[in-house]
């Protein structure tokens, strides 16, 4: 099994742990008004790109259409 020779020392630990940390949630700010997430439809008004892909996205949330 393989052992360390040298103790790591605090610095070389956290040098390579610089990396591991969590970005932050971008968000992004809809033509209503509203924050949603990048490149996902808007829950208040239902559109993408500044084009309407969806009615209302809170009807479509709530009940399914068939």
């Amino acid at each position: 099994m393989a052992v360390p020779k040298k103790k790591t020392s605090k610095s070389r630990r956290d040098m390579r742990r610089a990396h591991d940390g969590l970005a932050p949630i971008r968000n992004s700010v809809c033509a209503c008004g509203e924050t949603r997430l990048p490149h996902h439809v808007c829950l208040s008004c239902g559109r993408y790109n500044n084009k309407q892909v969806v009615k209302n996205r809170k009807d479509a949330v709530d009940s399914p259409e068939e």
